[in-house]
């Protein structure tokens, strides 16, 4: 496949949206995440209401189109999430790149279903699960 395809309009509009979600320093819940293939990494800004659910959240990206545009994805559908849910979701989108799994039921995610046959692009669309995880099995709302 080749670039061009992986870098749609769609993806790149995407990476805009980060605009809309800047970090937010004074939550309680924070987390990190780093991709092992490209070095991107992400840094989350958490709260979660008195279920364990994300109320609020803030991202520091620095990562390619595709990292970024999988934040956009993840921003615009995290809220209202708790732990189990986040963890479902990582363990089924890592389970489509993988090959093992059609496309995971989360959001929007079609919208960088191109970056799945770029094996070097699997770390960066993970990292604002794993970051979220992060965030989540360290804070309060561990459970």
């Amino acid at each position: 496949m080749s670039v061009a395809r992986l870098y749609t309009p769609e993806l790149l509009a995407l990476t805009v949206e980060l605009a809309g979600c800047p970090p937010v320093e004074n939550l309680p819940l924070r987390g990190h995440a780093r991709s092992a293939t490209c070095g991107s990494t992400l840094d989350i800004d958490l709260a979660v209401d008195d279920t364990g659910r994300i109320a609020t959240l803030g991202l520091r990206v620095r990562a390619c189109a595709v990292g970024q545009a999988s934040a956009s994805i993840f921003a615009r559908h995290a809220k209202g999430c708790d732990l189990y849910t986040i963890t479902s979701a990582h363990d089924r989108i890592e389970g489509w790149l993988d090959g093992e799994a059609p496309i995971a039921a989360w959001p929007d995610l079609e919208l960088i279903a191109a970056a799945r046959e770029f094996p070097g692009r699997h770390g960066a669309i993970l990292l604002p699960w794993k970051a979220a995880l992060d965030a989540l099995s360290s804070g309060p709302s561990a459970r």
